[in-house]
This record gives C-alpha cells, structure tokens and sequence, in this order.
C-alpha cells in the first residue's frame, strides 16, 4: 500500500516556489542561476568549519550552532529548489543512491577503508 502522505520534500518545494512567486524571483530562479547560489552557501559552510580542528568540528561548538543549522537549511532548500526546476523527483533520487551505494561499497570490501570504490 503506497503511502498517500506528502513528502517533506514536497511540502518544501511548494512552499519555495510560493515564495519566490510572490517576490518575483522565479526570472532568477534558473538552475544555473540556483546551483551558483548554493555553490555560495556551501562556501559559508565551509567557512564555519574552516579553523576547527577535527575534534572541535566533532563537537561543534554551541555558539554557533544556529549559524551551521542555518547554512545547511540554506543548501538542503537550495538543493530541493534545483531538483524541482530540473524535473528530479529528490527523495527518489537519495533512495536509488542509496542502493546504488551500497552495492559500489559492500561492507565486506570497505569496512574500515576511506578508499573510492574502484580502489576497493
């Protein structure tokens, strides 16, 4: 039995296209345009973790966390924002490369190995 709940994905995509709609944004919203933008908010979070040694990005420290919740917020909306404009259905996407993956890394090859799966 299909589950007939809206997805959050869904929920997030109509309420960005609603969004941009009444701003006017859609002209902008190109996915050139959005991959640009969110190659920007990568940056920033990139920025956050810049300095930290691994441990302190381990245990990130609390006063900027909300920053870090934000950037992420920022990429996974933009993310959703381009999957729309170029028709990929995203939940959908992540399941398949999910199964994909765990057939490119099978535990038995990679177990404890940060390796590419052609060097497996």
């Amino acid at each position: 039995m299909k589950n007939t709940a809206i997805s959050p994905f869904v929920r997030l995509q109509s309420e960005l296209a609603s969004f941009a709609k009444a701003r006017d944004w859609e002209q902008f919203h190109n996915p050139k345009n959005l991959v640009m933008a969110l190659s920007g908010e990568v940056g920033e979070l990139a920025e956050l973790f810049q300095w930290l040694t691994p441990e302190q990005a381990a245990d990130f420290p609390k006063e900027k966390k909300e920053a870090l919740a934000h950037e992420l917020a920022d990429i996974q909306l933009y993310l959703l924002r381009i999957a729309e404009k170029c028709n990929i259905d995203l939940e959908e996407a992540c399941d398949k490369k999910l199964v994909l993956n765990n057939e490119k890394y099978p535990v038995e090859k990679c177990y404890g190995r940060a390796v590419k799966y052609n060097e497996l």
